[in-house]
C-alpha cells in the first residue's frame, strides 16, 4: 500500500454520523484526504458507527485506505450501573480495528453499549473492554479521556496505574497515548505529561486532531450543528459551544508543525494505520438457514410444498403450467434461493394460520408462481400475465425481494414469530435516518443564526416543492428566490451554511418495514442499538444490509387489510354469512357500477378525486381495467397524454394502429399503449429475440439511460427483430417506442395485486356497505377529519350513523340494523379501559336504566366524573330520555351531595339506591341549544354529528362553486381557490410592526385547512368573529411541509 511514505494520517475523525455533531460528511472528507496526499484515515465516530460501511465502500473505490473505529463512552464503574451523578461521568476512549475479529469485536462492544450500556450516552465498561480487547487497538482519546482527566486533576500516580490496566487489557503495543494540539487551556502541559508517561510506562504516543469537520473556516458550519442539537441559537450564552476553530482535516504539513517536538507521535499514526487490515466481504449472501424434513433439502422440500399448492388452489394443471413451474423452481435452485421461500412461506403460512390478513402480493414478486403456490401470494401470474423475471433475473444475481402486507393491528405478531423461530439475536428491525431536506435545512439554520421566522419561511416557500431538490438546483430554477438572496448578507450567509449541512443525517428512527433476517447472531455482521420504542435495530441502514448480503424483508401494515378483515367479521355476525376473500366473484356489477360512478371514497389507492375523475372517464369493466387504472394514475402517464390514449382507445374513439403484428397479442390489453414494465420486456423478447432474463436488462438500461449500453441493445434488438422478419426501420421506431414508455412504464405485478385489493375493498362497499364502513370508520378513529369525511359518506350512502350508547356501543363502530352505531373509542376522554369496564358490566348483568345505574354499577378509577361527562355531551345517555343538559345536573348534584365521592377514586357505588330520586333537579333545566349541542359533539365526537352548522349553507355553496376542503388535495400549489366552512380555532397575532392579523382551521363536512388573514384583510373583518361562525374565504392556496394552508384574500362572514 505504501502506507510508510505518508508522513501523517487521521486517526480521530467525527463525521456526519456523529450526529449533529460531525460536519465532515463522507464525500468531502474523502476528497480532501486524497487531495492531502494521504493514503489512509480513520472513521471515530461518537459511540456508534451507523456510517461505517459506507466509509469503507466509499474509501475504498476512491483508492484510500479506511481505518474502521469508534470512539466509545467508558463508564465508571459497570456499564450496567445508572445511578445519577454517579454514572453519567464517563471518559472517551477510541477504538480502532486492527483485524476483522477486531472489527467484530468493535461491534459487538459498540452494540452492547447500546442495548445494555444505555445511561445518557451508550457505555462499555472495563470488564467488556476486558473481554472483546483482541484485535482492537485503543488510543487514550482527547481531554474528556479517562488518563487525560487525571493528569488535568493532579491524578499523575493514578494515571500510571490506569495506563498499566489498558496495556493489560489492549497489549502493550495496542494501547497508545493520545496527543492533541487545539490551543486548549491546559493542554501543553497535559502533552508533556502524556510524553513522560509514555517515557516511564512505555505506552507508544500517537497524534491526533479530534477532527469535526473538515477545513478551518466549517466552523460555523458544525456550531450551528451543534445549536440544532441543542434547539439554542449561535449568540445565546452558556451553550455548547467548541472553544475554537482548530478541529479541522490538518495536513500533514500542519500536523508536523504542531508535533515537531514529538515526530515519533506523527510516525505511529502511519504505524497503526499499516497494522489495521480489516477486509469486509461484501456481495456474499447470508442466507438464514431453513430447518427441512430429514432425508431432504430445500429445493426439494421447496418443490413438495409447490405441488402440495397446486391441489390447495384447485388449478387446472396444464403443460404450460407444469413448464413454467420447473422453470422457476430451476432458476431458485441455481441461484441458491430456495431457503428464501422456505423462510417467506414460513411467517406467510403462520400468519394466515393465525388469522393474520396477509396481502395478495406488493412489488414484483406476484410474477412468480412458485409464491403463488406457496401462499405467498394471491394472484396467479399465468392468468394475469405476469413475469417471473420482472423478479428474479438468472441473468443478474442478486437477492429476491419479497415485501409483505399483513393487517397493520397484527404485523407485530408476525416480526415476533420470526424471532422466536430464528433467535432474538438475529432478527432486528432496520435503522433508516432521517435527513436535512432543502426546506428543512434553511429553517433549522434561520432559526439558529436568529434570523427573523417572517424572513426565513419566505425563502423556505420560494424552494419548490421537489422530491431530493438540492438548495442549489432551488435557487437555479427559480429567479425569485435568487434575487430575494441577492444584496442581502444575512440570507446568503443563511443559505451558505444550510447547502452544507443539507443532506445531513439529522435524527435516527425505525424504517416503516424493514426487518433483517440472519445465519448467525447479528452482531458477527453489524452493529446494533436500540429504538426510542425500546426495539432492536441495526445500526446500518437498509442499502447497507443489503450489500453485506443479508436478508431483508419489509413486514409492511396495511390499514386496508385490517378493513377487509373487520368486514368480514361484521358480515359473519350482523348476516350470518361467512365470506372469504379469495372466493368473491371478479365480476361483480355492482363493484363496477360503483367503480364507474366514482364513488370511491375509502376504496382502497382510488379516493383521491383526481383517481375518480379518472374513473369516471374510464369505465373500468374488469379487473384488467382496475390494475391498468392503478398503473395510469401517476404524473408521468398523466402528464403524457398516453391516459387519454387509453381511454379514447378502450372507449371506441380512437382506431388502434400497432407498429407491427407482434404488437397486438402484447398491448391489446392497454388498448394500444405500452403501460407496464412487463410489456417493454415481452416486446424485447417476442419481437427482439431476447430472453426474458435479458429483456429485463433492457428494462433496467431504459430507465437508467445509458447511451452506450442501450446502443448495444439497440442493434442486437434490430438483429433479433430482423430474423423475425421485422424490417430495420421498424426495429429502430420499435426501439424508441419502449424507450419513450420505459419513463412511465409501471411494474405490472404490483399494480395487478393493488388492483385486486382495490376491487375487493370496492366490492364490500357496493355490497355491504354497512359493514365495511363501520370497520373503515374504526380505522380511522382518533382522526376526526377523516371521520368527518367518512360520516359524511355514510349520509350520502343513507347509512344513518346512530349516537354512542353505553348500553349498544362496543369500542368500535358496529353495524346496528341498517345502521351504524358510533364507537366508544371515538369520544374524547374515554379510554380502552373505562370501555372495557362499561361493556362486562351490561353484558354481565344487564343494560343501564339511568345515568344514577350506570354510575352505581361502573364507576371507579377508570370511568370517572369525567369519562361519564364525556358520554352525557357524546349523547351516550340520550336512551334515558333526560335532556343532555339535565343530565350533567344530575352529575354534579351526584358529587356535590355526597363528599364521599370527592376522594381520588370517585366511587359512586357507594351511593344509596334511595338517592337517586333526591339528586333529580327540583326544576327542569331544559337541554342545550342547537348550537350547543352541535359543539358539543364536535368536542367530543371530533365530528358532527346530529346535524351540521354548514347544512343550510350547503346548497347556496353548490351554485356559487365553492369548493370543498377534500377538493384542495387535488389543486396546484399557489391556485386561487373559492371554499366555505365553519371557523375554528381563531388565534389572532401580532406583526413586528404591530398590526393585527388571524389564522385558523376552516372545516367543512370533507375536512379542515389551515387559512391565514393578513393585517389589511383582518380589519374588515376581524371584528365579526365568535366561535363556530360561518365563512366563505377566497384566497391562494399554499402547500407546506405541515399541509395546505390558504392565504386568504377576500371573505365574508355569514349568518349571525
Amino acid at each position: 500500500m505504501g502506507l510508510t511514505m505518508v508522513q501523517f494520517v487521521h486517526l480521530h475523525v467525527h463525521t456526519e454520523y456523529s450526529l449533529l455533531d460531525g460536519a465532515a460528511d463522507l464525500e468531502r472528507l474523502l476528497k480532501t484526504v486524497a487531495d492531502y496526499g494521504m493514503p489512509a484515515v480513520a472513521m471515530t465516530d461518537h459511540g456508534v458507527m451507523y456510517g461505517s460501511l459506507k466509509f469503507y465502500q466509499q474509501a475504498k473505490k476512491m483508492g484510500l485506505h479506511p481505518v474502521l473505529g469508534c470512539e466509545v463512552y467508558v463508564a465508571p464503574r459497570s456499564h450496567r450501573d445508572k445511578t445519577p451523578k454517579i454514572d453519567d461521568n464517563l471518559s472517551h476512549l477510541v477504538l480502532l480495528a486492527e483485524t476483522n475479529e477486531g472489527y467484530r469485536n468493535l461491534m459487538k462492544l459498540v452494540s452492547i453499549a447500546h442495548l445494555d450500556g444505555f445511561y445518557y450516552k451508550p457505555r462499555v465498561d472495563m470488564d467488556l473492554l476486558r473481554q472483546y480487547s483482541k484485535g482492537l487497538i485503543a488510543l487514550s482519546a482527547c481531554m474528556s479521556g479517562e488518563i487525560p482527566r487525571l493528569i488535568l486533576n493532579d491524578r499523575y500516580e493514578t494515571a500510571k496505574e490506569r495506563v498499566g490496566l489498558y496495556q493489560e487489557v489492549f497489549g502493550k503495543d495496542s494501547f497508545f497515548l493520545e496527543l492533541q494540539m487545539q490551543h486548549l487551556q491546559g493542554q501543553r502541559m497535559l502533552n508533556q505529561q502524556l510524553m513522560r508517561l509514555s517515557a516511564e510506562y512505555g505506552a507508544p504516543l500517537v497524534a491526533t486532531n479530534d477532527v469535526h469537520y473538515i477545513h478551518k473556516e466549517d466552523a460555523q458550519v458544525h456550531d450551528v450543528l451543534l445549536c440544532i442539537q441543542t434547539g439554542k441559537t449561535v449568540d445565546e450564552p452558556n451553550r455548547l459551544k467548541f472553544p475554537n476553530a482548530e478541529f479541522y482535516l490538518k495536513s500533514a504539513e500542519e500536523m508536523a508543525e504542531l508535533f515537531m517536538d514529538c515526530p515519533v507521535a506523527l510516525e505511529n499514526t502511519v504505524r497503526i494505520a499499516e497494522r489495521c487490515q480489516v477486509e469486509l466481504e461484501l456481495g456474499k449472501f447470508h442466507m438464514p438457514k431453513f430447518e427441512v424434513p430429514e432425508e431432504s433439502t430445500p429445493g426439494r422440500y421447496l418443490e413438495k410444498l409447490c405441488r402440495q399448492g397446486i391441489a390447495d388452489r384447485k388449478l387446472v394443471w396444464d403443460e404450460t403450467y407444469e413448464k413454467r413451474l420447473v422453470y422457476e423452481l430451476q432458476t431458485i435452485e441455481q441461484m441458491g434461493f430456495a431457503g428464501y421461500f422456505l423462510v417467506v412461506w414460513d411467517f406467510v403460512h403462520y400468519a394466515k394460520s393465525q388469522n393474520i390478513m396477509v396481502g395478495p402480493g406488493r412489488g414484483s414478486a406476484a410474477g412468480s408462481l412458485v409464491a403463488y403456490l406457496l401462499g405467498i401470494t394471491d394472484l396467479d401470474p399465468l392468468a394475469h400475465g405476469l413475469l417471473f423475471e420482472r423478479f428474479l433475473n438468472p441473468e443478474r444475481i442478486s437477492m429476491p425481494d419479497i415485501d409483505i402486507d399483513f393487517c397493520y393491528e397484527r404485523r407485530s405478531e408476525v416480526i415476533d414469530y420470526v424471532r422466536k423461530r430464528y433467535g432474538a439475536e438475529r432478527v432486528a428491525q432496520i435503522i433508516t435516518f432521517g435527513t436535512m431536506a432543502a426546506r428543512a435545512a434553511v429553517r433549522d439554520v434561520g432559526r439558529v443564526l436568529g434570523i427573523p421566522y417572517g424572513e426565513v419561511d419566505k425563502l423556505a416557500k420560494l424552494i419548490p416543492h421537489e422530491l431530493g431538490i438540492s438548495l442549489h438546483e432551488a435557487i437555479e430554477q427559480s429567479a425569485e428566490l435568487r434575487a430575494l438572496i441577492e444584496g442581502n448578507p444575512r440570507l446568503q450567509r443563511l443559505v451558505a451554511i444550510a447547502s452544507r449541512v443539507e443532506g445531513f443525517p439529522r435524527h435516527a428512527s425505525t424504517h416503516a418495514a424493514g426487518v433483517v433476517i440472519a445465519a448467525e447472531p447479528l452482531t458477527e455482521y453489524l452493529p446494533l442499538t436500540r429504538s426510542s420504542e425500546d426495539e432492536i435495530l441495526t445500526q446500518f441502514p437498509m442499502e447497507d444490509i443489503e450489500a453485506l448480503g443479508l436478508l431483508k424483508m419489509d413486514f409492511l401494515g396495511l390499514r386496508t387489510l385490517t378493513v377487509l378483515r373487520d368486514t368480514l367479521r361484521w358480515i359473519e355476525r350482523n348476516r350470518r354469512q361467512t365470506l372469504e376473500l379469495s372466493r368473491i366473484p371478479l365480476d361483480d356489477p355492482a363493484t363496477f357500477q360503483l367503480l364507474q360512478s366514482g364513488n370511491t371514497l375509502g376504496v382502497f389507492q382510488l379516493e383521491s378525486r383526481g383517481i375518480r375523475s379518472l374513473m369516471i372517464r374510464l369505465k373500468p369493466e374488469n379487473l384488467s381495467d382496475v390494475t391498468a387504472l392503478v398503473a395510469l394514475y401517476r404524473p408521468g402517464p398523466l402528464g403524457s397524454g398516453m391516459v387519454d390514449d387509453f381511454i379514447r382507445a378502450k372507449n371506441g374513439e380512437q382506431k388502434l394502429n400497432y407498429l407491427h403484428p407482434g404488437l397486438e397479442p402484447i398491448l391489446r390489453e392497454t388498448n394500444g399503449v405500452i403501460l407496464y414494465q412487463e410489456q417493454v420486456m415481452r416486446i424485447a423478447s417476442e419481437i427482439g429475440g431476447f430472453s426474458l432474463g435479458e429483456a429485463d436488462l433492457v428494462r433496467r438500461a431504459m430507465g437508467k439511460k445509458k447511451p452506450e449500453v442501450l446502443a448495444a441493445m439497440r442493434a442486437q434488438f434490430v438483429q433479433g427483430a430482423a430474423q423475425r422478419g421485422v424490417t430495420e426501420s421498424v426495429a429502430n421506431e420499435l426501439f424508441d417506442l419502449m424507450e419513450y414508455f420505459s419513463g412511465y412504464g409501471f411494474n405490472k405485478s404490483h399494480s395487478a395485486a393493488y388492483g385486486l385489493v382495490a376491487y375487493e375493498t370496492a366490492y364490500f362497499k357496493a355490497n355491504y356497505p354497512q359493514e365495511f364502513m363501520a370497520a373503515l370508520l374504526t380505522s380511522v378513529m382518533g382522526n376526526g377529519d377523516k371521520v368527518g369525511l367518512y360520516v359524511e359518506e355514510c349520509r350520502r350512502m343513507g347509512l344513518t350513523i346512530l349516537h354512542p350508547d353505553v348500553n349498544r356501543s362496543f369500542a368500535a363502530f358496529t353495524p346496528e340494523g341498517e345502521h351504524i352505531r358510533f364507537g366508544l373509542m371515538g369520544i374524547k376522554n374515554v379510554g380502552l379501559g373505562a370501555i372495557e369496564r362499561i361493556v362486562t358490566e351490561r353484558e354481565s348483568y344487564g343494560e343501564f336504566r339511568s345515568l344514577y345505574d350506570f354510575c352505581r354499577r361502573v364507576t371507579h378509577q377508570l370511568v370517572n366524573k369525567r369519562v361519564i361527562e364525556s358520554l352525557i355531551y357524546a349523547g351516550a345517555f340520550d336512551f334515558t330520555g333526560v335532556p343532555r343538559k339535565q343530565l350533567q345536573v344530575m352529575l354534579e348534584n351526584f358529587f356535590e351531595q355526597n363528599p364521599r365521592l370527592s376522594h381520588q377514586r370517585n366511587q359512586l357505588n357507594l351511593l344509596e339506591p334511595e338517592l337517586e330520586e333526591e339528586l333529580i333537579p327540583t326544576r327542569p333545566v331544559g337541554e342545550f341549544s342547537k348550537k350547543e349541542l352541535l359543539e358539543q359533539e364536535k368536542e367530543y365526537l371530533g365530528v358532527y354529528l346530529s346535524g351540521h352548522p354548514l347544512d343550510e349553507w350547503m346548497e347556496k355553496f353548490r351554485q356559487n362553486q365553492v369548493m370543498t376542503i377534500a377538493e384542495l388535495e387535488e389543486e396546484a400549489d399557489g391556485k386561487e381557490v373559492l371554499i366555505g366552512g365553519v371557523v375554528i380555532g381563531w388565534r389572532t397575532l401580532t406583526t413586528k410592526a404591530g398590526a393585527l392579523m388571524a389564522a385558523f382551521r376552516l372545516e367543512d363536512l370533507t375536512g379542515a385547512v389551515e387559512v391565514v388573514v393578513f393585517p389589511k384583510l383582518f380589519e374588515k373583518v376581524g371584528a365579526g368573529f365568535h366561535p363556530e361562525r360561518i365563512a366563505i374565504v377566497k384566497g391562494r392556496l399554499q402547500e407546506e411541509e405541515r399541509g395546505l394552508k390558504v392565504l386568504a384574500s377576500q371573505m365574508r362572514w355569514l349568518g349571525d
